[in-house]
């Protein structure tokens, strides 16, 4: 989920939003973000907000989060007041949410239904650790209504599941899919990371084939990101490891793109690739196009009608605001009409389908065109009305976007 862009206004404590936003809410699909915190351990590169038992303390606890996160449903029902939005999407992301029992998700989905409704075709996903599954547990998911399972596999080699503190075992996320697909699921991804400390070109080869040989529909794959404040951080910066190369990363992403082009897989946003239109995330390309959605859980963001807010980050805060009748949220920002345009840019221009011309103002459809000279737009696409980058442009679409934006 986009995250916020400044620090925020204080949030009301019912939750409430303005009419003008409430006005947007049936213009746009609407899904619903679930975010589960826990974690069997905590890996070295991660900085989402996530807690292992021992990092939770008191105040909250897997057995009783289910009931909570019907809390805020409840909550955001209220708050939506009686707008016919039922769901086109549902994404349980974490955190692994399938530490929690099947049955507790399904809880939480069934609630969901109950209070808003759900699409006669809607997208239902959960997150899962290849380790935290197993054939049983995979059956009972999909009887609770799940339609799409995404497997963090990252990479197939040990020694760069070691570096990343990756508990699973090599292999075990291919396993999973073959599970999966056994248990009725139609949609399974597997998330890949390259650009770990000490991953050889042929270990990244090694991973996006064994990926594509274990028949997901969905690949996503993303360059490793050192975040401040992790332990891979820490160990780059004692000189344990090398930081990543970024004329390397672009090699991983050439490598990762020729493979899964040549394994029938096509892109759709940067950093993932589908065998068809719809095999695409649909919860996904919902944030990437500005729809609304409700993020349910601690640190969970939302967004609807240009108003966005996060909730507070700890389970034990986040829990007893709601015990309490409160809100969880902890702030919120409008956007002005300027800032939505700045961030249909960002998001939109990382997509195959493009984004539209008139979008951008006068400077910006300079810069297109310049770009499209320099080989980083489509000139066909452009001609046509469309953003959309080349594939030496997606190697530089933080750059394009930049000069689209003329920043």
């Amino acid at each position: 989920m986009p995250r916020p862009l400044l620090d925020g206004d204080p949030a009301p404590p019912d939750g409430a939003l303005p009419e003008a936003a409430l006005a947007e809410l049936t213009s746009r699909p609407f899904g619903i973000y679930v975010h589960v915190p826990f974690c069997a351990s905590r890996c070295g590169y991660c900085d989402f907000n996530t807690y292992t038992a021992e990092e939770l303390g008191g105040g909250a606890s897997r057995r009783t989060y289910a009931r909570t996160a019907v809390d805020e449903i409840l909550l955001a029902r209220k708050v939506l007041g009686t707008a016919d939005v039922p769901a086109a999407t549902v994404f349980f992301g974490g955190g692994t949410p399938t530490l929690l029992p099947p049955e507790d998700l399904g809880l939480i989905l069934r609630t969901i239904e109950s209070e808003f409704g759900l699409l006669p075709d809607a997208e239902v996903t959960t997150e899962a650790n290849p380790e935290s599954v197993d054939r049983a547990s995979l059956d009972r998911l999909r009887a609770e209504g799940f339609t799409r399972i995404s497997f963090g596999m990252q990479s197939v080699r040990p020694h760069v599941l070691a570096t990343l503190d990756r508990r699973h075992t090599p292999g075990r996320a291919q396993e999973c899919v073959a599970e999966a697909r056994a248990a009725g699921f139609a949609h399974v991804n597997l998330d890949l990371i390259y650009g770990t400390p000490g991953e050889s070109d042929g270990d990244w080869l090694a991973s996006l084939d064994a990926a594509v040989a274990a028949g997901p529909d969905h690949i996503s794959a993303y360059a490793l990101i050192v975040e401040q404040g992790t332990r891979l951080a820490a160990r780059i910066r004692r000189g344990e490891l090398a930081a990543p190369d970024d004329d390397v990363m672009a090699d991983r992403y050439l490598q990762a793109d020729e493979t899964l082009r040549r394994a029938g897989f096509a892109w759709y946003e940067v950093s993932n690739w589908a065998r068809s239109a719809a095999d695409r995330c649909r919860h996904n390309l919902l944030y990437w196009t500005s729809g609304n959605w409700w993020g349910v859980g601690p640190g969970a963001h939302s967004h609807v009608g240009g108003v966005r807010w996060w909730n507070v980050k700890h389970p034990a805060s986040y829990a007893a605001r709601l015990a309490d009748g409160v809100s969880p949220a902890q702030a919120r920002e409008v956007l002005d009409a300027e800032t939505r345009r700045t961030e249909r840019v960002m998001l939109e221009v990382r997509l195959a389908d493009g984004l539209d011309l008139d979008v951008l103002d006068e400077a910006g459809r300079a810069a297109a065109g310049e770009a499209a000279e320099q080989g980083l737009l489509d000139s066909d696409r452009l001609a046509a009305g469309r953003a959309v980058l080349t594939l030496r442009g997606r190697l530089l679409a933080d750059a394009v976007v930049r000069n689209l934006l003329t920043l």
